[in-house]
């Protein structure tokens, strides 16, 4: 997939959030019972990501693992949704390892698309929004299925009040009432 020309402002948004995220979870990393930080062991456990294509390529492995976390449960999913998996590579649990470098499977690309799409909106829209509140996430539309509900008013159960015309302009003006 060749990058679109907003890419890299998206790509630097989304690594300014990541950054800021990191710093302010940094002070909250469990520690282990010899009181040092558990970064040894996160990059053991999440390796250097590979083949990234719209994400920053600076992220770590963790960062990685925590953004893909939130896409799984916003599209309810599960991560051999976009990954194939490595017959030859069994996990720990008995069932194969999963390529993540690998780009056969077109949902990968879907992804790919969904998140350029979704940080296009939050940079070039809600941002520039005041009061605008929280950003567009996948859940926000697909509220953890993986393709989102069709809308449907009539289905609306809260039905706002009807709502007065405003009043003709050509119409009297309304007469002060006699004491």
């Amino acid at each position: 997939m060749k990058p679109s020309s907003g890419l890299s402002s998206v790509a630097s948004a989304l690594l300014a959030a990541l950054v800021t995220f990191g710093a302010s979870t940094a002070a909250q990393t469990p520690k282990d019972p010899s009181g040092e930080n558990n970064t040894a062991r996160d990059q053991q456990s999440y390796p250097a990501p590979t083949n990234l294509k719209v994400l920053p390529k600076q992220i770590t492995g963790k960062q990685l693992h925590d953004i893909m976390e939130k896409w799984t449960l916003s599209l309810g999913v599960e991560c051999g949704a976009c990954h194939t998996n490595d017959p030859g590579h069994v996990g720990p649990d008995g069932k194969p390892s999963l390529k993540f470098a690998d780009d056969s499977k077109p949902m990968k690309e879907v992804a790919r698309s969904m998140y350029i799409m979704t940080e296009g909106i939050n940079t070039n829209y809600i941002s520039k929004l005041e009061g605008s509140g929280m950003p567009t996430t996948c859940g926000t539309c697909h509220r953890g299925r993986i393709s989102p509900e069709p809308y449907d008013p009539t289905a609306q159960q809260t039905k706002c009040p009807p709502v007065a015309p405003p009043p003709d302009d050509n119409s009297p003006a309304p007469q002060p009432a006699n004491p």
